[in-house]
């Protein structure tokens, strides 16, 4: 997995070449990467060279984690990755089935005096 450096706290963005080595994998497995999922998206400086952010970071060891470690194919991988960033309920919705199961089991309290 990651292979953090002291200094990679005081960096803002990170080369191919350095994601890379931390990866461990190849810069064109990066590119390819890249292609394949697209909330990955480095920015690039005026020569068009990639610049990741530690977001990207992340978002590549996940993929990373989901292709290598647990074994998924590209296309797993997308929908593992689009279901983990689905929003869970709304905070309303929440406090509308608590309020309806509090209502069933106060209900239930009663019947059983």
């Amino acid at each position: 997995m990651a292979k953090a450096k002291p200094d990679d706290d005081l960096k803002l963005y990170y080369s191919i070449g350095e994601v890379a080595e931390r990866l461990g994998v190849n810069a064109s497995q990066l590119r390819f990467w890249e292609t394949e999922f697209k909330h990955i998206k480095p920015n690039k400086n005026s020569r068009g060279e990639r610049r990741f952010t530690k977001e990207n970071i992340r978002q590549l060891e996940e993929v990373e984690y989901l292709l290598k470690e647990r074994g998924f194919t590209i296309e797993g991988a997308r929908k593992e990755i689009a279901q983990a960033r689905k929003p869970v309920a709304g905070k309303d919705e929440v406090i509308n089935r608590l309020k309806m199961v509090k209502e069933r089991l106060n209900k239930l309290v009663k019947e059983q005096e």
